[in-house]
């Protein structure tokens, strides 16, 4: 379990009713497993940003943070456009 604190989390996936999060925490990712039933209901599907607290090692609260959902969702559609342009063609025409 993680340490007491408040973390900055993202819904991985749900399967069989277990919220898998992943946990940014100093020493850098980690998994929690969770009952998907312990999340918001808005925040019951991938890629969703949460602020999770750990108490006592069990999961005291959880906050959707919608704002920092969207945002996410923006750079990564910003990252994947630029992948997908196709570099300029130089035009050798000797």
């Amino acid at each position: 379990m993680l340490p007491d604190g408040t973390y900055t989390a993202v819904v991985d996936r749900i399967e069989d009713g277990i919220a898998t999060l992943e946990v940014d925490t100093e020493a850098g990712l980690s998994a929690l497993d969770i009952a998907a039933t312990e999340l918001p209901t808005e925040a019951r599907t991938a890629d969703v940003v949460l602020e999770i607290t750990v108490a006592d090692a069990a999961l005291a609260d959880v906050i959707h943070e919608p704002d920092e959902t969207d945002n996410r969702a923006s750079e990564t559609q910003r990252r994947f456009d630029r992948l997908s342009e196709r570099p300029p063609q130089d035009s050798d025409d000797t």
